[in-house]
């Protein structure tokens, strides 16, 4: 025991005892099962990691997969979506062909059946375009509209209002709500 200035008494301690006290000794040992944890729980977030880059790989490459296969389908869409609506034109350039042997040295007779055969394949053409959503533009009679027609002649007409439709040389078409194709008229000045 020493005495301090103060004559209290204090234990003095060889520093070799200090090291090996149980407090001291009790540490090391939770120092050594807390390495030991973070060891394990390492090894276990590695592992962890590993399986998430897998995984990462495995969505990005399927997501590749269906972006292919999509932008083939598209293409494939394209090309082919007229499809249905040339097949069902197939039964239009029959009748047409038909219609045009049976004119062949035609007499008065021959030449009405022609005409009967044409307009039943126009019928028929224009049932067609209903079911694909294609309809005439009706102009004759109506107001001039760039957006629908394209004006190929004016003609004095003191009958008919200036830019009214009064003759049409080819009919214009929409297809559902779109313009297929303007018609060419002509209109009154």
């Amino acid at each position: 025991m020493k005495k301090n200035k103060d004559n209290s008494e204090t234990e003095e301690f060889d520093d070799d005892e200090l090291l090996t006290t149980p407090v001291e000794e009790d540490s090391q040992e939770e120092e050594a099962v807390s390495v030991e944890e973070l060891k394990t729980e390492n090894e276990k977030l590695k592992a962890d990691n590993e399986k998430l880059h897998e995984d990462f790989l495995r969505a990005y490459a399927d997501a590749e997969n269906t972006k292919r296969r999509c932008a083939q389908e598209i293409e494939k869409n394209s090309k082919y979506a007229i499809s249905a609506f040339a097949k069902d034109l197939l039964s239009v350039a029959d009748n047409l062909h038909r219609a045009l042997e049976a004119v062949d040295g035609g007499d008065a007779v021959q030449i009405k059946q022609f005409k009967e055969g044409v307009k039943l394949t126009e019928s028929e053409l224009m049932k067609v375009f209903k079911k694909f959503g294609i309809v005439k533009i009706e102009s004759i009679g109506k107001v001039f509209d760039p957006a629908f027609h394209r004006v190929v002649q004016e003609i004095d007409d003191k009958e008919k209002p200036s830019g009214t439709v009064i003759a049409e040389l080819q009919t214009g078409y929409m297809i559902n709500d779109r313009l297929l194709r303007e018609a060419m008229v002509i209109v009154s000045k």
